[in-house]
């Protein structure tokens, strides 16, 4: 039986993937430092079997118990949001980048076979663009001073107008925001120690996860979490911008799979790989869904006309090269999984932090 250890396994995600783990035959131990932003509304209990050590992944000594007998690794522990990474800078290049790199160290001279480690689509700052004359654009940036006029989607190097496409792995990464700098750093810290050390390395770039189970009071947490603790407690969904920002969202548990067939796919070490749905929603769309899903249809979302300072317009992702490295398929839709969604809402107790998270970014000058 193989024994993996899953860093951040009591979190939203990790606690799918330990089911997932359990459900085919893995023994899972977890190590998580239970912080209270993520926990305090304690949103689900971590799967019965699991073996949980209470520890922050940069405790070396902890690490190091908790590597005793493990032959993989998922390493989920980090710091997770945009808007807080751009003021808490020392809170999140701590968790995530020292984080990974106690683990790293302690993985050395042992005999871990294969480490798979949770990066982000945010890496790739805008996502892919195809001009007029269907010429790819990667490297697209938005204008601070256009952005602020409410210019909100980006143009050409000519100003010409720009089609949003699906982004693969091949775009090159650009760094919008300290969240996105430190899931860069953890994903190539791992695929180096990889190579360096012969263990089998994989980087699953993921996309917008939703599902039950998510920390609804953390306002900084995924967006449809915010929603649905903004519409349980009868106030509007708040969307920077205009909505019409394009993003894709993938099932917990189709993240959950992704991360299995990562840990055994023959192909799949050395490489980075997009896990999402393959589909684009607008972020007013996703709103009014799950309004309506949760039967409160006539709230509408406050659409505010700002922007967020490392806010990207577009992206949305290319699974092209999951299909062919994991056999991975998407099989929770969106538009099929909200009911389930707001069934969860309704029992979980939400308290609505939206307007505290405005009011942070606010005060630092970071909503514009």
């Amino acid at each position: 039986m193989t024994h993996v250890l899953i860093t951040g396994g009591c979190g939203f995600i990790g606690r799918y993937v330990a089911q997932e783990l359990l459900a085919n035959n893995y023994q899972v131990r977890v190590l998580d430092a239970m912080i209270d932003q993520v926990h305090g509304d304690a949103a689900a209990p971590t799967p019965a079997g699991v073996e949980v050590i209470r520890a922050d992944v940069r405790d070396k000594d902890a690490v190091n118990a908790a590597l005793e007998g493990i032959d993989s690794v998922v390493h989920l522990a980090a710091e997770v949001g945009v808007g807080q990474s751009m003021y808490e800078i020392a809170r999140y290049v701590g968790g995530n980048d020292l984080g990974t790199a106690v683990l790293l160290e302690a993985m050395i001279d042992r005999p871990i076979k294969r480490i798979v480690v949770a990066s982000s689509m945010s890496v790739y700052g805008e996502g892919v663009y195809v001009g007029p004359e269907g010429q790819r654009f990667e490297s697209i940036r938005r204008r601070a001073a256009s952005v602020k006029t409410g210019a909100w989607n980006p143009t050409g190097p000519n100003g010409e107008t720009l089609t949003p496409a699906p982004t693969d792995e091949q775009k090159p990464v650009d760094l919008a925001s300290i969240y996105a700098l430190t899931k860069y750093s953890q994903e190539r810290q791992v695929l180096i120690f990889g190579e360096a050390y012969g263990v089998d390395a994989v980087a699953l770039r993921l996309f917008n996860v939703f599902g039950p189970g998510q920390a609804l009071s953390n306002p900084y947490t995924g967006v449809l979490a915010n929603f649905a603790s903004r519409l349980t407690n009868g106030q509007p969904p708040m969307i920077f911008e205009d909505g019409e920002q394009r993003r894709d969202f993938v099932h917990v548990r189709d993240v959950a799979r992704a991360f299995r067939l990562a840990l055994e796919g023959a192909e799949a070490p050395g490489h980075v790989i997009n896990v999402g749905s393959g589909n684009a929603y607008t972020i007013t769309q996703v709103a009014t869904l799950l309004a309506e899903a949760m039967g409160v249809p006539q709230i509408a979302p406050d659409i505010m006309g700002k922007a967020r300072s490392g806010d990207i317009r577009n992206c949305f992702a290319d699974i092209s090269k999951a299909r062919e490295l994991l056999g991975f398929e998407p099989q929770h839709r969106l538009e099929d999984s909200l009911g389930e969604l707001a069934d969860w809402v309704r029992e979980a107790q939400a308290i609505d932090r939206g307007a505290e998270m405005k009011r942070q970014l606010e005060e630092r000058g970071l909503v514009s």
